[in-house]
């Protein structure tokens, strides 16, 4: 049996996919574990219908009832919002074990990855995309993140790496991976909340049509995917000594409780919500959507591309 055979597409993508339409993916640990019900279901309604006002098709990726679900929606989107973190989270050594259990999991940025390739859609939009915790020279914590972009040919777009990373490092792990790093808008790699990290990007683009041509080339010589930086809004980012401040403390924290490897990002996003008093909520809201804006405009002028030229007619 084929990994197809456990793909479930929702018949709107599966008909946008057909035609060629723009279709974007969207991961969906950000619902199951990113922010409590119902908020977590308001965000994912916005973040779909921010891609559809700029042109293309939402298609929700997760694992449910045993498939993998792309296009989650409705019922069984209120579903997963409900279930939140008392699902699994999901990576690429859980996809089997997950569908053998028939549980529900979120997926994380590799998994969605996997999945969306597996679909046919090569554009996916995120909050942020995982990379090399701090302290990883001892822990050897380095999320799967990394090496699935080095070998799946989609292109994720992202505000950068969470701030809770080594950003440093994580960008070393991309290029030993040959993953390019592009900016949009941009010469810094942004920092998740923050617009500045203090790291370059590899290659800065200002028109999403250029960052199409790249990403359709990529996928044509098979050398896999391609990171898209997309800093946060400046009226919704955090001060960057400020939000630094929070992420110490919420990481001295974590060291305290004894809280690691796949637990360990879910409990530092809390405690820098209760320490910011919200306001990092409200942000990573604001990169998601303006991440979704910036994707759905990519897929529309990759889809642009790969539509037949009219025939010239000559007189």
């Amino acid at each position: 049996m084929s990994a197809k055979a456990y793909l479930s597409i929702s018949n709107e993508v599966k008909a946008a996919l057909a035609a060629g339409k723009p279709v974007v993916a969207l991961e969906s640990t950000i619902i199951t574990h990113g922010m409590p019900y119902p908020q977590n279901l308001e965000m994912a309604k916005n973040v779909e219908a921010v891609v559809r006002k700029h042109g293309a098709v939402p298609a929700t990726i997760a694992i449910m009832d045993g498939r993998f679900a792309v296009g989650v929606s409705g019922d069984d989107l209120e579903r997963l919002a409900l279930e939140g973190g008392k699902a699994a989270k999901a990576s690429r050594r859980d996809v089997a074990a997950l569908l053998v259990q028939g549980g529900m999991a979120g997926t994380t940025v590799a998994t969605t990855m996997q999945i969306a390739a597996l679909a046919g859609i090569a554009i996916f939009a995120t909050g942020g995309i995982g990379g090399v915790h701090r302290g990883a020279e001892d822990t050897f914590d380095i999320s799967a993140d990394l090496e699935e972009l080095s070998r799946t040919p989609v292109a994720v777009i992202c505000a950068g790496a969470k701030s809770i990373l080594d950003i440093g490092k994580t960008l070393e792990v991309l290029e030993t991976n040959g993953v390019p790093v592009l900016g949009y808008g941009t010469d810094e790699f942004p920092a998740f909340w923050a617009r500045v990290s203090g790291h370059k990007v590899d290659h800065r683009f200002d028109d999403v049509a250029d960052l199409a041509k790249v990403v359709a080339l990529q996928i044509e010589l098979g050398m896999g995917g391609v990171l898209i930086a997309n800093p946060i809004p400046e009226a919704d980012a955090l001060d960057a000594a400020s939000i630094e401040a929070r992420i110490a403390e919420a990481i001295r924290g974590a060291e305290t409780e004894g809280v690691s490897r796949k637990a360990l990002t879910p409990f530092l996003l809390n405690r820098i919500f209760e320490l910011t008093e919200g306001r990092s909520l409200k942000s990573n809201i604001a990169l998601v959507e303006n991440n979704a804006k910036v994707a759905a405009q990519i897929a529309v002028a990759l889809a642009a591309r790969a539509q037949p030229k009219p025939a010239i007619r000559r007189a």
